[in-house]
């Protein structure tokens, strides 16, 4: 099946970002499409082998802002299920992984292409109704992060396939990087449709079959991406598409001998688990699993007292509230020194009261509802302890989940920086504070690395050069994503290559080739043209005549 040339692909560019101006195009498209989606009820199938499966046990897939809209009934995938996609992802992988790199690579650059043109008001509109996000949160992530991801994926895939060995001279040594052998578990999340899109996409692009188990609370989105790729001429069995509770799904699929690797993103403690049980079964896998993870965080940003107070304040909004703070780098822990904590509270405070809060179809809204009744539930907890243990709620602090699951943004002041508010992940609008005494700048340093377990995100605001760089180092190992008068949040594929270590998963950065290099297996291949045709080497030799 291969061919004869060396194929090179367009260079990959990130596709900029629409503003959905009023009056502009792209609005007008985007409005129609999501009063088209709110007005239609799917049922939404499991697909495996490229056939839809009904069950009949279903979910109901509903707006998190307006909770009694049901978008979709999704059926649930269990065991029998998963035994019928494990059996055809591995009659859909001897075509695959045999197929030539640049067909695979076509499928995805042309699923880029749909996307940034006739699909993109269609996806955008499902994850603004789907997860509750702005026209211009559901854009960076369901439009542009997608086809950055499909893009960049090719032209990493490329450099990986050219990292090859030296040969001396008679001898041609070459590195084959074979796809696994078995199938990958891919398993996304809610909070981005982007990380469903890439969990499958990156081993898929390496030659591996998937198996996908989304977040129920985004089956939707998922569901739409995966029609995309479809319509793009991805082959059927290739990805797998498994909507059902994670024990269900994910129990028969970890007991799977063809187990090939885990792709997660989640939280820390369902990772855990899941690396426990493959431990357990470790004996039963045809090959060691890959397991690839970018877990939970406890992101922060720290002030030194040059910091500027407006850049810092901004920084902290962004940072925090957008898309309801349900993003794994959002900050959710600031240190501010004591000389600029009077003006920066009362910025805050200034600022917060601005904020929008509602139905994301009014573009004039700049949060949404957090995902669910657990999310709320949680974030509601988390305010009451702030109330109950000498913690000031200095701006927010209401929620609301009589017709969606509204939480205000939030900012917490508290006096003890190892307060559960300082070292838990909420995954909401809440930001706590700590105010440190301004000539304490290394002890706080210490106090943002021991404090949570996690290393994902974090950010330094400073005007002090030297600062910058003592916080670079005594943070090396606090954030994998380490942002410098920026807030923490808002990784571009192919400039900020993102994940972090600890607590925080595997580091293997999505949106980089490192991510890439763990779907295949590499073979060494050496060829000698004249090999010798005596055992006997020189040394043998007595010098006899």
């Amino acid at each position: 099946m291969s061919r004869p040339g060396i194929f090179r692909p367009a260079p990959a560019h990130n596709e900029p970002v629409r503003d959905y101006a009023p009056g502009s195009p792209e609005r007008a498209e985007l409005e129609g499409r999501l009063a088209e989606m709110k007005a239609e009820r799917l049922e939404i199938p499991i697909v495996v082998g490229g056939k839809e499966l009904r069950t009949g046990e279903t979910f109901q897939a509903v707006m998190p802002h307006d909770k009694a809209h049901v978008l979709a009934d999704v059926h649930m995938a269990g065991a029998g299920e998963v035994e019928q996609a494990i059996s055809a992802s591995a009659e859909a992988w001897e075509d695959w992984h045999r197929m030539p790199w640049e067909e695979r690579a076509a499928v995805y650059l042309r699923a880029a292409e749909l996307l940034a043109g006739p699909w993109r008001a269609t996806l955008v509109a499902a994850t603004m109704l789907n997860q509750s996000k702005t026209a211009h949160q559901a854009e960076i992530d369901a439009a542009c992060e997608v086809i950055d991801f499909w893009r960049f994926n090719v032209e990493f895939m490329v450099r990986v396939y050219e990292e090859q060995p030296i040969s001396s001279p008679g001898i041609w040594n070459r590195m084959e990087y074979r796809p696994l052998e078995g199938f990958v578990f891919a398993i996304s999340p809610f909070n981005f449709t982007a990380i469903g899109a890439n969990l499958t996409a990156s081993p898929a692009l390496m030659g591996d079959v998937v198996l996908w188990k989304p977040a129920s609370t985004a089956a939707y989105s998922s569901y739409w991406t995966l029609k995309l790729l479809e319509e793009a001429g991805l082959p059927p069995g290739v990805v797998n598409f498994l909507p059902g509770s994670g024990a269900a799904v994910g129990d028969p699929v970890l007991a799977s001998e063809h187990l090939a690797g885990v792709h997660f993103t989640g939280s820390t403690a369902v990772f855990h688990s899941i690396w426990k049980t493959v431990g357990q079964n470790i004996d039963r896998y045809r090959n060691y699993p890959r397991i690839v993870g970018e877990t939970g965080g406890k992101d922060f940003i720290v002030a030194h007292p040059s910091a500027d107070v407006d850049a810092l304040a901004t920084a902290i909004v962004r940072g925090s509230f957008e898309y309801q703070g349900q993003k794994c780098s959002a900050a959710s822990r600031v240190y501010a020194p004591s000389n600029l904590w009077p003006q920066l509270r009362e910025r805050l405070v200034e600022e917060i009261g601005t904020i929008k809060m509602g139905d994301v179809t009014d573009f004039s809204n700049f949060m949404g509802a957090v995902i669910d009744d657990k999310s709320f539930a949680r974030q509601r907890e988390a305010i009451e302890h702030a109330k109950a243990n000498s913690a000031e709620v200095v701006a927010g602090g209401g929620t609301d989940d009589s017709s969606g699951y509204f939480v205000e943004p939030t900012v917490i002041e508290t006096r003890d920086p190892r307060d559960r508010l300082m070292r838990e992940e909420f995954f909401g609008p809440i930001v706590t504070t700590y105010v440190y005494p301004e000539n304490e700048w290394e002890q706080t340093l210490e106090l943002v690395d021991d404090t949570a377990p996690y290393g994902l995100t974090g950010a330094i605001f400073s005007q002090d050069r030297a600062a910058i760089d003592e916080a670079e180092e005594a943070l090396r190992y606090a954030a994998g994503n380490f942002y410098v008068n920026d807030k923490p949040t808002g990784a571009v594929v192919g400039q900020q290559p993102f994940g972090g270590a600890r607590a925080s998963g595997t580091n293997d950065k999505a949106g980089s080739m490192w991510n890439l290099i763990r779907w295949v297996s590499p073979r060494t291949i050496k060829e000698t043209f004249v090999p010798p045709r005596d055992y006997r080497y020189p040394f043998l030799d007595d010098g006899s005549p």
